[in-house]
């Protein structure tokens, strides 16, 4: 009997995958266990194994498809058998009508499920649920969309460029720019900055040569750019800034490195101890380990730290579970792993969720000052910075210079009152000041 071949659902929050590969052809033999595809979520590339035997008899997606999770996308069987029965448009596994069916001139007056077809009907639009209410809330008219889905199918890829693309402008100074074949400037005089003609008219026409190169945005670089945006576009951001004496934690380093030449098994770095610290000073101010729910906000009682990895395919934010119950050398060790991961494209995609808090550290670039962006619905995200020296009183009359780290706390004003956010950022500084470990 034939075997469907489905998306896999990897977490709960994530609705859809990015189809990269078939690593078997149409018509091949598979064995179980083979590799049979690779696919991608908004965070890490996967290659899925063959869970039958038999031949692949026919594939229903292709290469940078957005597929919903639990779709049929292929089936495995003897050669001659019917796959009819499988097809996606068929499968009731998505939960959800694969295509909305829109009438060009009048308003939907229902979501339908019609099968996909090679050519679109006359006054038929085709869109994927995710595109169709991401289009929505952000008031696009999808109709204008060119749809790089299957059989032209407009995706949620297809409403984000809109989104990231197109500069707000006047028909009339969209018409001049066509007709001049120059391009929109990035700003205009309008209300909201809105291109207006005689902006257009103003605009330099610069002729360029061939003396650049356009590389299309990775499937992760999309999506931090639409989280990055609506992050700042949704939440009301504001962003302290500060520094911490940093002379305890310098020592504390320099012996555990010593420590560690001797046998010690942990490499203990002045990441891991501030990070330490900033731990204790959540857990005295608990309105900054809280997600801001719209008409609610929710407390933790354990902190689940997320930290920002910088990796070959863009930035990914793990999350360490219950963080405050971890040793020094626990949360070393844990944060080093899920980094690993992270530059592998091997880590859990359930561990990108859930994070209460956030640490961001820019220390390595000699970044002295900078501006976290919220990861919503967290209330609170800390930045490190580099170490610098600044003047100090010594005592008994003498100044001189002590190294101090930055820190920058941004925060979500509709959680977090200025004052409260302003004394937590003093605590994380004491804690840091006057940090304990074990040695």
């Amino acid at each position: 009997m034939a075997e469907p071949v489905i998306m896999p659902r990897l977490g709960q929050s994530v609705e859809s995958c990015i189809f990269t590969e078939w690593l078997k052809k149409k018509g091949e033999k598979v064995s179980k266990g083979d590799l049979l595809f690779s696919y991608e979520t908004d965070k890490a590339a996967f290659e899925q194994e063959a869970e039958a035997d038999g031949l692949l008899l026919e594939t229903f997606v292709d290469e940078g498809d957005e597929v919903p999770v639990l779709q049929v996308i292929a089936v495995i069987g003897a050669e001659g058998e019917s796959v009819d029965a499988l097809r996606p448009e068929k499968s009731e596994s998505s939960g959800e009508p694969d295509i909305v069916e829109v009438a060009q001139d009048k308003e939907p007056v229902g979501v339908t499920q019609v099968p996909l077809q090679e050519e679109s009907e006359p006054g038929i639009v085709k869109i994927s649920p995710r595109a169709r209410k991401l289009a929505d809330n952000k008031s696009i008219d999808y109709k204008t969309a060119t749809g790089s889905g299957p059989y032209g199918r407009i995706i949620a890829r297809d409403i984000e460029k809109i989104i990231l693309g197109a500069p707000k402008a006047t028909p009339l100074a969209r018409a001049i720019a066509e007709e001049e074949k120059i391009a929109l400037p990035t700003k205009g005089s309008g209300v909201g900055g809105k291109i207006l003609a005689t902006d257009v008219k103003q605009a330099p026409s610069l002729p360029h040569g061939d003396d650049y190169v356009d590389k299309k945005l990775s499937n992760v670089r999309k999506i931090i750019a639409t989280n990055m945006y609506e992050s700042l576009a949704n939440t009301a951001q504001l962003t302290l800034h500060s520094s911490a004496d940093a002379r305890k934690i310098l020592e504390y380093r320099k012996a555990l490195k010593k420590k560690k030449e001797a046998g010690y098994g942990y490499n203990i770095t002045i990441n891991d101890l501030v990070v330490y610290a900033i731990l204790r000073a959540v857990l005295k101010h608990p309105d900054c380990n809280t997600h801001f729910m719209g008409d609610s906000i929710r407390y933790f009682s354990n902190i689940h730290l997320g930290f920002a990895v910088d990796t070959p395919r863009g930035l990914m934010v793990p999350t360490v579970l219950n963080a405050n119950h971890l040793t020094i050398e626990g949360l070393s060790s844990e944060m080093k792993k899920l980094a690993s991961d992270c530059q592998q494209g091997s880590i859990d995609p359930q561990l990108f969720q859930g994070a209460s808090f956030t640490v961001t550290n820019l220390g390595a670039y000699g970044i002295e000052m900078f501006t976290p962006v919220l990861n919503p619905p967290q209330a609170a995200i800390l930045g490190l910075n580099t170490i610098t020296h600044h003047p100090a009183d010594l005592g008994n009359g003498v100044f001189g210079f002590i190294p101090k780290i930055g820190l920058s706390l941004t925060f979500d004003h509709r959680a977090i009152d200025g004052a409260p956010a302003a004394a937590f950022l003093q605590e994380v500084g004491r804690e840091i000041e006057n940090l304990e470990i074990n040695l």
